[in-house]
């Protein structure tokens, strides 16, 4: 599929990631920063995911996040990238993002996953009987779309300030079954590629094979996550990228920390970034200066036909971020 054919819309995945040296507090003023550069950039959607138990992600309490940026911003939609459902329940989900809904109309996306967004001993500390709710992920979504629905009223539980308000539900995933279940239920499909990468294609034909119109959605609807590091030039978005890498470290040796400041590419990280596993969480990861990440975005849009990008753009300097985030809204309205 040419991207020439269609107009790709260009969203902001953030994680609210905590760089050495930077406070909390810092860290989230810095978020509600980007998400007001975003919207004045043409960025379509502002997405803030559900982490826990992490010394680098701030955004942990995404709903509590979510009404910061949308205090912050004016037109830019805002959401959820994503609650983590089994972490939670359905009707409080109901009542937050319809209260959101009621706070800025029109404006309030909800996504949903199915993962835990943490280890399993934290998991089971957020909710201890959450396995039994996500045996039950497809159940949980028809409750909070019954929460959401006006003809709830007569019911003996409501979600009364979500009822008749327009929240759009996306499905998060990062495997197969996700596919199948957003196609099943007729709702746009995000998939996490930004760093699982090995069944994005698969999974994107699954969902538009299958997918059945539904009172929410006439045709299938896709998102795919990609990692962009843009800078001026090359060497300094290889530079950048360092960071990145040592991240993605972290998080298979399970020594995690706050985003480390970029240095000069060693032949260490290079062996780092060419193993199996960190290539492969890696591979749809966009760096280079604007001509180099352009070619390599056209190419993907080509590949994957996806209706929109959800760009991550993890970088240890706020100004850096905001400056690749510039660069990556120029490619889009170029392409």
């Amino acid at each position: 599929m040419e991207t020439t054919k269609k107009k790709i819309a260009y969203s902001v995945l953030e994680l609210a990631i905590v760089s050495e040296g930077v406070t909390i507090e810092q860290t989230l003023k810095n978020s509600a920063e980007l998400a007001q550069k975003a919207e004045e950039m043409g960025y379509t959607r502002f997405w803030l995911a559900e982490h826990h138990n992490m010394v680098h992600v701030a955004s942990v309490a995404t709903s509590v996040l979510i009404g910061n940026i949308a205090g912050h911003t004016t037109k830019i939609k805002v959401g959820s990238g994503g609650i983590m459902l089994p972490n939670h329940s359905p009707l409080i989900v109901a009542e937050q993002f319809g209260t959101l809904g009621r706070l800025y109309p029109n404006r309030i996306d909800l996504g949903l996953g199915r993962a835990p967004g943490t280890d399993q001993i934290t998991a089971h500390a957020i909710r201890s009987d959450r396995m039994q709710a996500v045996n039950n992920f497809p159940g949980e979504i028809q409750q909070i779309q019954t929460y959401f629905s006006e003809e709830n009223e007569w019911e003996q539980v409501r979600a009364v300030v979500a009822e008749g308000i327009n929240v759009p539900i996306y499905i998060l995933g990062s495997s197969l079954d996700s596919a199948h279940l957003a196609a099943k239920m007729g709702l746009p499909y995000a998939f996490a590629s930004h760093f699982a990468t090995g069944l994005l294609l698969e999974a994107l034909d699954i969902y538009r094979r299958e997918f059945q119109p539904s009172q929410y959605l006439d045709k299938p609807y896709t998102i795919a996550g990609i990692n962009v590091i843009a800078a001026d030039t090359d060497d300094e978005a290889e530079r950048n990228f360092t960071s990145v890498i040592r991240m993605f470290l972290g998080i298979l040796t399970g020594k995690r920390q706050p985003l480390q400041p970029p240095m000069e590419m060693t032949d260490e990280l290079m062996m780092i970034q060419h193993n199996p596993a960190v290539r492969e969480m890696l591979k749809y990861s966009f760096v280079g200066r604007k001509e180099a990440v352009a070619k390599q975005l056209k190419k993907f849009l080509d590949d994957t036909g996806v209706d929109e990008v959800m760009v991550v753009s993890n970088m240890h300097n706020h100004q850096d971020r905001v400056k690749s985030y510039r660069i990556l809204s120029e490619i889009m309205k170029e392409l």
